[in-house]
């Protein structure tokens, strides 16, 4: 019985090709998937120069000159991500997630030039083209770079700010019933107040701009991590209290090796919506009593009806904050890994 039952069963496990032909078919599948997942992106670039170069448009020719290139230098970059993920896994695993995504933004340059150059669908020069905003972004780098450079600041101090002075609030108000009480009013009556509806009073008040936006941008911070962070200490759970009084644990240890850490989730909650507000609070208070950044660019730009640059600073200021909620995404995935395997991660 057991011989005839091995003779039955190696033809079926050549008929199926086994355990390393299974394992090359799925290697095989991977591979193909792989390029057609990035393939679409060389595949756009060319979607987007065709409707730069063969239809018609009234772009000024200096601007196109330096659109071709950039066009030429994503296709260039394109080519060298196809050939590197053939030799690099890392390369190849990063294509796979993030491909579709790079080749749909190159095909949108395309549609916007079909609607703003092409078509002329939407009004100049309030919708510019993207050569248009190219150049002015090329053209204005330094002034751009400038006010990059001090919104990063102005943002940082402001959030750094507030969130310093939200967790020790919202720890204090989760754990204490008494701090709790008088806390709580406080919390409801002036948090949901936006940020920005104390400007003329933090202009009044502050020596200078610069101070009301870095308060101005606290406060915006100080209500959702407070909130969250107090919402988290206060449901920790009774058992974990129970256990680690049990071993003998004062209440230092309750509150920072138990409350903080099983609160973690919650506080990072807070961060995520604190560094939301804190974005729009930047940009508006910019405008209103800063010389410089990101915000007081667009207002100055916008004042010489000078559309280009304001869709270049909007583009700038896109990638500027996805870039830092970028990095708070890996830090939580950091000081969160133990959550992996226990939630849908």
């Amino acid at each position: 019985m057991s011989a005839s039952t091995t003779e039955v069963a190696s033809p079926a496990a050549v008929s199926t090709g086994g355990p390393s032909s299974a394992s090359a078919n799925v290697e095989l599948t991977r591979a193909r998937s792989t390029w057609r997942v990035i393939l679409p992106i060389p595949l756009s670039v060319v979607l987007a120069f065709a409707v730069h170069r063969f239809l018609p448009n009234n772009e000024v020719a200096a601007d196109s000159l330096l659109y071709t290139k950039f066009l030429c230098g994503l296709f260039g970059v394109a080519l060298i991500l196809m050939m590197g993920q053939l030799i690099w896994p890392g390369l190849r695993n990063w294509l796979w997630s993030t491909g579709p995504i790079a080749a749909a933004a190159v095909g949108l340059l395309g549609i916007w030039e079909l609607i703003t150059g092409v078509l002329h669908l939407l009004p100049l020069p309030y919708f510019p083209a993207p050569p248009g905003v190219i150049q002015a972004m090329v053209g204005d780098r330094a002034l751009l770079f400038d006010s990059t450079w001090h919104s990063l600041i102005l943002l940082l101090s402001g959030y750094v700010q507030g969130v310093a002075v939200a967790l020790v609030t919202g720890v204090c108000i989760g754990w204490s019933p008494r701090i709790r009480y008088w806390g709580m009013p406080l919390l409801k009556v002036v948090g949901p107040i936006p940020a920005t509806a104390w400007i003329p009073l933090a202009m009044v008040l502050s020596p200078s701009g610069t101070t009301s936006a870095v308060g101005l941008i606290a406060l915006a911070v100080w209500f959702p991590v407070t909130m969250l962070t107090a919402s988290g200490i206060s449901n920790t759970r009774a058992s974990y209290l129970d256990v680690a009084r049990t071993l003998g644990a004062k209440r230092m240890y309750l509150v920072f090796r138990v409350a903080i850490p099983a609160a973690m989730p919650n506080i990072f909650i807070g961060l995520f919506m604190g560094l939301g507000t804190s974005f729009l609070t930047l940009v508006v208070a910019e405008t209103v009593g800063v010389k410089s950044g990101l915000g007081w660019y667009v207002g100055w730009a916008q004042g010489w009806a000078e559309y280009g640059k304001v869709f270049a600073a909007l583009i700038i200021m896109a990638a500027f904050f996805s870039t830092i909620m970028t990095v708070l995404f890996k830090v939580r995935d950091r000081v969160l890994g133990w959550q992996k395997g226990t939630i849908k991660w």
